[in-house]
């Protein structure tokens, strides 16, 4: 039911388990790996656990590969019998690439923390400085860019499901490459020539078709904790994801300081349910 487990324990035993399994990288992404950007969004994630199991040694920390539709499905149906009822490929769960992190709360529940992920979208950066042209008749410096990053919406929606009866959702999102570039920028080609990357061309950029999953606010911030919003009648708590956007590629240490802060903030979400010698 929990899927793959890849790292599970506390403390110590939790930071020499990871090393022995992925060795030394993730243990020094807020150190000697800080600037590199190699290191996968998994790597990344387990360098963040060790960190949390650092600074909380008395938690029990857990980091899995997959949550499954059924256990998604068995959550909706304990808030109200009528939702969770279609499934129809046993096996359907969603893959976050930077894993789920959870922690152990004072009832024995495990409590999601952290979901990471990285995506690349637009090569036009590297093709101009390698003097590479475009299109069709490769006459081009820039590539219309696809809708392949909308497919990260499905896992958005699929964990504020799970979540439904939490207070943060910590879902963190890294978009690098030309289609997620925040400001304008030249490149020159090997010939001379200087290409400007305009970063509001509709052709370019590709912000606009994630950020539903931040019901528009501000990018590069940190969403964990859920804010209440007053819509006529109604008060609605709105779960929204923390996107981080940007043309170059992030660093492994930019990555882990601002995942290690949605999870310090999810641990305080919920440390009223965290035993309090624990927290």
């Amino acid at each position: 039911m929990a899927g793959e487990v890849a790292f599970k324990g506390k403390g110590q035993a939790l930071r020499l388990g990871i090393q022995q399994e992925l060795g030394g990288g993730p243990l020094t992404i807020f150190g000697e790996a800080a600037q590199k950007h190699d290191l996968s969004i998994r790597e990344v994630t387990a360098g963040v656990l060790t960190k949390l199991a650092e600074e909380f040694p008395n938690l029990e920390f857990r980091q899995r590969t997959s949550l499954s539709k059924k256990e998604i499905n068995e959550k909706l149906r304990s808030f109200d019998p009528r939702l969770g009822q279609a499934l129809f490929v046993e096996s359907a769960s969603i893959r976050p690439d930077g894993g789920i992190t959870e922690v152990m709360d004072r009832h024995g529940n495990w409590r999601i923390v952290l979901v990471g992920e990285s995506k690349h979208q637009g090569n036009d950066v590297e093709k101009i400085l390698a003097g590479v042209l475009q299109g069709k008749n490769k006459d081009q410096d820039f590539m219309a860019a696809g809708n392949a990053i909308e497919r990260m919406h499905k896992n958005v929606l699929e964990l504020r499901n799970y979540m439904l009866d939490e207070k943060h959702f910590p879902y963190v999102v890294f978009l690098q490459g030309s289609n997620f570039a925040t400001e304008s920028f030249e490149v020159t080609r090997p010939d001379g020539r200087v290409v400007k990357v305009v970063h509001d061309s509709g052709m370019l950029n590709r912000i606009d078709r994630v950020t539903a999953s931040s019901l528009s606010r501000e990018i590069n911030q940190n969403y964990c904790e859920n804010i209440i919003v007053k819509a006529g009648d109604f008060d609605h708590r709105f779960q929204i994801a923390s996107l981080y956007c940007k043309a170059a590629p992030w660093k492994a240490g930019e990555m882990a300081e601002m995942m290690l802060d949605v999870a310090r903030t999810s641990l305080k979400v919920i440390d009223g349910d965290l035993d309090t010698n624990q927290a």
